[in-house]
């Protein structure tokens, strides 16, 4: 049975679509690319996924769940089965980086019995057990991104969502950081990453959902980064400028349907 189902879900903003009729189906223990261009629509889909935002018309089912149905008060229970990794929700500067992670267990209510073994404990899953005690400005940048994952593995979720992970990284780093990606989903964990890393992406050979200006472009399993479906984002924008017939923006050339 599918984890994530997207039934022909648009997504819009006033006058702007973010999403146009989005099909797919993600199976428990699978790892996702999204990929795409800035502006394709990525971190729409994982908002959505998320609650953060409401698909404008389709339906969204996660674990068996609709979210279109779903009540205010289940929203937060929804969101603790996933774990979140965003940069743009950084760590807080202030804190050691064990407090942060142990902040995060008392937002979802987590026990606070042994949270602070719990915390060391999701840092050596990271590698970083040693540094407990230090402060966000003390890590490299390849170590924060890696504390903003066992944040994320705080709530012991269901499924991990990552939303840019190694923008700011290094190559190194930013590999590193893909393997405990990987040895998560070796675990069982489902794994979604919006990416436009494409080294990344090629190497690594899973399954890509590409965006081009809000559509899919492209579903493969063991892709590469898809170049042609950026072809595919300077034809759409191209019409759009000239003013066509906007169903003439939704062709995709076969090489990448």
């Amino acid at each position: 049975m599918a984890q994530i189902v997207f039934d022909h879900v648009t997504k819009k903003f006033k006058e702007e679509t973010a999403l146009e009729n989005i099909s797919f189906e993600i199976d428990k223990g699978e790892f996702v690319f999204i990929i795409g261009k800035s502006g394709a629509g990525k971190s729409t889909l994982l908002n959505l996924i998320m609650k953060q935002e409401e698909a404008t018309s389709g339906q969204i089912i996660v674990e068996g769940r609709r979210l279109d149905t779903m009540s205010r008060q289940r929203v937060p229970y929804h969101r603790r089965r996933l774990g979140i990794m965003s940069s743009e929700v950084g760590l807080l500067k202030d804190r050691s980086v064990c407090d942060n992670i142990k902040l995060a267990m008392l937002a979802t209510e987590n026990a606070k019995k042994h949270m602070h073994e719990k915390s060391i404990k999701l840092l050596g899953l990271v590698g970083l057990a040693s540094k407990y005690q230090a402060y966000p400005n003390e890590l490299s940048g390849g170590e924060q991104a890696r504390v903003l994952l066992a944040r994320a593995l705080s709530v012991q979720p269901e499924i991990l969502i990552a939303d840019e992970p190694t923008a700011n990284l290094d190559p190194d780093a930013a590999w590193d950081l893909m393997q405990l990606l990987e040895e998560l989903n070796y675990r069982g964990m489902t794994v979604l990453v919006a990416s436009h890393a494409r080294g990344l992406v090629t190497i690594m050979k899973r399954r890509c959902i590409t965006l081009v200006a809000g559509r899919l472009a492209a579903d493969e399993k063991r892709s590469i980064y898809n170049q042609k479906a950026m072809d595919v984002f300077a034809e759409r924008k191209i019409l759009q400028e000239g003013g066509k017939n906007s169903e003439k923006m939704l062709y995709l050339p076969e090489n990448v349907r």
